[in-house]
């Protein structure tokens, strides 16, 4: 069930700091919306430049603290998008703490300029039902982006457990 705005503001406004009624900042709307949030972009510098064809990894202003039955999904703000923005899509998990790190890429023939404190992208939160606290390496994320964490791949072979072939005999 997605929690829509009431239910946002009586029950849940704890878990996004800073919680801010619905805003407009440069035409774009920011803050609680009728069955979201629209969270706001953190840069060091202030402005930015997103070139066409440019990655970049960005972060939230807004601090998240997920009660264990409630996760999140970001998903593009539809104005940015028509620019050729893309915020790939990320997943708030329950018992989730920190600031959300963002990739943004620039997928339009046009450069976009972007804004510290511009809205950027809207989270849809959802109640989980039998839900179990995320326990993984981004708990507790610091301000600003955060570059991906080491990936460990598994032994080689890897051991398919249904027909039980090891990768290197698959064709």
């Amino acid at each position: 069930m997605i929690i829509g705005a009431k239910l946002l503001r009586q029950d849940y406004m704890r878990m996004v700091n800073p919680f801010r009624e619905k805003y407009r900042f440069n035409g774009l709307s920011g803050g609680l919306g009728p069955a979201g949030y629209d969270i706001a972009l953190y840069l060091e510098k202030g402005k930015m430049i997103l070139w066409s064809g440019e990655f970049m990894l960005a972060a939230s202003v807004e601090y998240f603290d997920m009660p264990v039955g409630v996760m999140g999904i970001v998903h593009d703000k539809s104005t940015l998008a028509r620019q050729g923005i893309a915020v790939q899509n990320t997943v708030i998990e329950p018992g989730w703490r920190g600031h959300l790190t963002l990739e943004l890429t620039n997928h339009g023939k046009k450069s976009v300029d972007l804004e510290h404190g511009q809205p950027i992208a809207q989270v849809v939160f959802h109640l989980v039902v039998g839900a179990e606290p995320y326990d993984g390496s981004y708990q507790d994320q610091e301000e600003g982006p955060q570059e991906a964490r080491q990936y460990r791949p598994p032994s080689w072979p890897v051991e398919f457990p249904s027909p039980g072939i090891r990768a290197r005999e698959r064709k």
